[in-house]
């Protein structure tokens, strides 16, 4: 019998993760754009479909970008119907997985949308270099299109 020590480089790489991802969320929350764009990195690989209706989903691939994103919601959107729930949060070395549902309000056409989400991030020294979201875009282009 053999026994081997823990991989305590994997466990600290998870914990080095989550805490980014946590700050990610904090963040987020609080709509701290400046520190948004300290925890992403320089470049960023973004993906969002695709969506021409609806005005905050473009392509971004810079830190700075990727952080206005926030921004460009927040002015697009009613704030105080803003929702969002992470029911999963799985981290596995330098990638987090975030699931869970959301929903809000257009402030132009004051439609609403909602849906379930993931989230994949993938964090590299320290900051977030992946940030992948799937989402319900048919519900929110159905609430940008005015008719």
């Amino acid at each position: 019998m053999s026994l081997t020590s823990p991989d305590t480089t994997a466990s600290s790489t998870d914990d080095t993760t989550r805490h980014v991802v946590q700050e990610f969320i904090a963040a987020r929350v609080a709509g701290d754009v400046e520190r948004l764009v300290e925890i992403f990195a320089g470049e960023v690989d973004w993906q969002l479909a695709e969506n021409p209706a609806v005005p905050w989903i473009r392509p971004r691939s810079t830190g700075a970008e990727c952080a206005a994103q926030f921004t460009d919601l927040a002015e697009h959107t009613v704030a105080e119907d803003a929702r969002a729930s992470v029911d999963t949060f799985l981290v596995d070395g330098n990638d987090a997985v975030l699931m869970g549902h959301l929903s809000g309000t257009v402030r132009a056409t004051g439609k609403t949308f909602e849906g379930p989400f993931a989230l994949h991030l993938t964090v590299e020294e320290g900051r977030i270099t992946r940030h992948h979201l799937y989402e319900n875009s048919l519900s929110i282009a159905q609430a940008c299109t005015a008719s």
